[in-house]
């Protein structure tokens, strides 16, 4: 990568979770959740700078009193991206890429950061991350967004449903003869396509889906899909965080 391309890590955190409220300080064996996001971010060697952003004063206080750099939002975005965009520009305007980095995955893998930096400086769109799904019982979790690319790499769709679906036959047969794709929500930007993005109405298959990403296809903004190996661990609810617990061991 070229050594003078900036990118940098925003994380969008806010106190007031519906789900699950308050859980960026949840106790996690010991750290908080958001303790182990950032720990977890500042190993990954390819971003030039890490911001928290939130809108919160708890949230503030605790990160700054880690000695780590964070900013203050506005309360009334609807999305983290939405939050990425006004710490941009607020505190590096300068950069090339951000990299949105999930408030609620604290056990994110830094070399999953670094794969998407690596692939910044030839994309001048979105990067996000796919994995490959062979799961019957996955792919019909809601929870796990779906996607389907065209031969260059690019989204075509996101859906909770299952994409692409047979005409007859089971999921465990169309698995047979396709390589279902499970999206990974890790997002870098482009700065510019970023400030684009903030300026875009939220679209009716956004809203069907509540998938934020629909609104850019539907713009015709291209998202670039790279595979990874890693998993990703969002936490949405108390219940999500045992089940993550009992599954890594932790």
């Amino acid at each position: 990568m070229n050594a003078k391309v900036k990118i940098t890590g925003i994380i969008p955190v806010r106190y007031a979770s519906t789900r699950f409220p308050g859980k960026a300080l949840v106790d996690i064996k010991g750290k908080s959740m958001i303790q182990r996001v950032i720990e977890q971010a500042s190993k990954a060697k390819g971003l030039t700078q890490l911001i928290v952003a939130t809108d919160d004063a708890r949230i503030f206080d605790y990160v700054q009193h880690l000695g780590y750099t964070v900013i203050y939002t506005q309360e009334n975005h609807v999305s983290g991206t939405d939050r990425c965009i006004e710490a941009m520009e607020q505190a590096c305007p300068d950069t090339d890429y951000v990299i949105n980095i999930q408030g609620d995955e604290p056990f994110l893998n830094p070399l999953q950061i670094d794969e998407l930096a690596a692939a910044c400086d030839g994309i001048k769109s979105v990067i996000t991350q796919v994995k490959a799904c062979h799961n019957a019982n996955d792919l019909l979790q809601t929870g796990e967004v779906k996607v389907v690319c065209n031969a260059a790499g690019e989204a075509m769709y996101f859906s909770r449903a299952v994409i692409p679906a047979g005409k007859s036959g089971t999921i465990e047969e169309w698995i047979k003869n396709y390589t279902y794709l499970r999206h990974v929500g890790l997002y870098a930007y482009k700065k510019e396509v970023l400030k684009t993005i903030g300026t875009l109405p939220i679209s009716d298959l956004e809203t069907l889906e509540s998938l934020e990403q629909l609104r850019w296809l539907q713009a015709g903004i291209k998202i670039h899909c790279i595979e990874t190996q890693f998993e990703s661990h969002c936490i949405d609810t108390p219940e999500d965080l045992q089940r993550i617990l009992n599954r890594l061991q932790f």
